[in-house]
């Protein structure tokens, strides 16, 4: 049975490279320990093998139903939330105060990723709880953190977001939900909610659903946006009017609810005040981009390591040299073309991890200029590239890996999602290009992280990254140059790709000084995964800076009746 993670990886990239027991010279986290540290993994590794992974594929065969009133799910998703909040995971990265265990959030990250690699579409319905449990902790009143952030981190409540409409999508200025004030001081929430992920089921005690929707009399545009609590029971225990009007039916994911809301003068609660609601829900979408990411690796991951297993079992042909046709197949590892897809998806999935881990480190240590920055990289990159580890090991397996007997297809149909929720890659690119890499001096931050990594470096690749930051920079300095947003914006999507794979190119070279001369097979392997990215990867970054730097415009030139 394949590994669903590679344990070895995270304990190297916990311990040998990030040095989170360092962080525990902080007042919060001053009782842990590597010992805390490895129980909490070991304990998620545990859960995720024993009440996850064994109904994930039935999950995505018998996927939620709909009777007209209410959702139906399996019901081993409901015995793996129970043992996963049980086991005081939901609450693991929380402070004291609220339940939790306050353990950093680079390990609190590493165990979740055993989760998302093992089922991610049970591992949803706690993301998205944990999410607004934050949210709320952050924004919400003493008596809103006790009426439902406590039962959530308890696991008898579970939490959503809901910000898309059917009319809007991702074009959150054109948020029509209306809420208008009530003499106690609620508000009476009408609108309709889609795409909606846990938005409906039988699961829990009750969902909170933190809401968009503008205030009557406010504002147009974002400006006029508030969230509001809008639980699917009331504290008296009846309904709330929201309403279920149906699911809809993804390509992967199955196992995820995702659900139309109607809110039809439902009771909600503000948070804090008006026309902040978009400000504060981006502390629950920069969390849930994260968790994207790391979704998007851990599937990515877990389908390498199937085919990687795979290709070590599976015998079929000979080396091109061999001639006789009376000897013996060989696994198919040995061909070099397969070995290029596994060293591609290694490089892919070890890369991601340590990027999401690295980014949830800059939580711990309050780095958030470059957090900021790196954000829209850590949702996007993983998305595409370790989609294309999921895409590489079916093509490994063959005829087998399109087939629903094993497993590879639904990794892939899980993680297609990731470029999608949560901000399309397109919108990562804008926000990267448009915003993060402007505000604060995010680039500069950024440039100077990367070549504090290289100047310290004896490696030889060093001085290929340095020089692909430097040019990253003076390219983002001649696009904004005119200061025409249409211009500089138009081949976002390409400025994405180029800073992604630069990133991904420092996490490789620190990494790799992490592993210095040790000596052993993993650490061959960190050294092999890093000269393939460094040769095959990085040079993927000089055409798509070419093309960036010659402010080429055919994409706003265009006659879209020809397309």
């Amino acid at each position: 049975m394949p590994m669903i993670l590679n344990r070895r990886d995270l304990d190297f990239l916990l311990y040998e490279w990030l040095d989170v027991e360092a962080l525990t010279a902080q007042p919060r986290f001053a009782e842990h320990g590597r010992e805390t540290f490895d129980a909490v993994l070991d304990l998620s590794e545990r859960i995720a093998e024993r009440e996850f992974s064994p109904h994930n594929r039935r999950g995505d065969l018998e996927e939620p139903t709909f009777d007209g009133s209410s959702a139906t799910v399996i019901p081993e998703v409901g015995k793996a939330l129970r043992a996963f909040a049980d086991a005081g995971l939901l609450a693991a990265t929380f402070p004291a105060s609220a339940g939790g265990m306050e353990l950093p959030q680079v390990v609190g990250r590493a165990c979740f990723a055993w989760f998302q690699a093992a089922n991610i579409a049970t591992s949803a319905y706690s993301m998205l709880t944990m999410g607004n449990a934050a949210l709320l902790l952050e924004y919400g009143t003493p008596e809103q953190i006790d009426t439902y952030v406590r039962p959530m981190l308890e696991g008898r409540y579970t939490g959503t977001m809901c910000l898309s409409e059917p009319q809007a999508g991702s074009s959150l200025s054109d948020v029509a939900t209306r809420a208008v004030r009530q003499d106690d001081g609620t508000y009476a929430i009408t609108g309709s909610k889609m795409w909606i992920s846990a938005g409906d089921h039988e699961l829990s005690e009750t969902i909170v659903h933190l809401v968009l929707a503008r205030v009557v009399g406010a504002p147009p545009g974002v400006k006029g946006l508030s969230l509001f609590i809008v639980p699917k029971h009331l504290t008296s225990g009846a309904r709330n009017n929201v309403t279920l009007a149906g699911l809809n039916h993804k390509m992967g994911f199955r196992g995820t609810t995702n659900a139309v809301l109607a809110f039809e003068g439902a009771t909600g609660h503000l948070v804090q005040s008006e026309g902040q609601g978009l400000a504060q829900m981006f502390h629950m979408m920069n969390e849930a981009r994260i968790g994207v990411g790391a979704g998007a690796v851990a599937l990515g991951y877990t389908g390498y390591l199937h085919a990687l297993a795979y290709a070590r079992e599976r015998q079929q042909g000979r080396p091109p040299a061999g001639k006789d046709p009376a000897a013996p197949p060989v696994p198919i590892v040995r061909h070099p073309d397969v070995r290029r897809m596994l060293l591609a998806s290694k490089s892919y999935v070890e890369g991601g991890m340590a990027l999401i881990l690295y980014a949830a480190k800059l939580v711990d240590v309050g780095e958030n200029v470059l957090l900021d920055v790196l954000t829209p990289i850590v949702k996007a990159w993983p998305s595409q590239w370790c989609l294309r580890a999921n895409d590489l090991a079916i093509q490994v397996h063959g005829g087998y890996g399109y087939t629903r007997e094993y497993p590879v297809e639904q990794f892939y149909r899980d993680n297609r999602l990731n470029p999608i929720h949560e901000g399309t890659d397109g919108i990562q690119a804008l926000d990267l290009l448009g915003r993060k890499v402007l505000m604060n001096d995010g680039l500069r931050v950024l440039t100077q992280a990367i070549s504090a990594t290289a100047t310290s470096s004896s490696s030889p690749y060093a001085p290929r990254l340095l020089a692909a930051a430097e040019r990253l920079a003076s390219v983002t300095a001649r696009l904004w140059a005119s200061g025409d947003a249409d211009k500089a914006l138009a081949n976002a999507s390409t400025y994405l790709d180029a800073a992604g794979h630069i990133v991904i190119a420092w996490m490789w070279l620190s990494q790799l000084d992490a592993a210095g001369d040790k000596e052993g097979a993993f650490y061959a392997g960190k050294r092999l995964a890093a000269r393939y990215f460094f040769d095959h990867e990085l040079p993927r970054v000089g055409p798509w800076l070419d093309l960036l730097e010659s402010g080429d415009t055919l994409l706003l030139d265009l006659d879209d009746t020809v397309l």
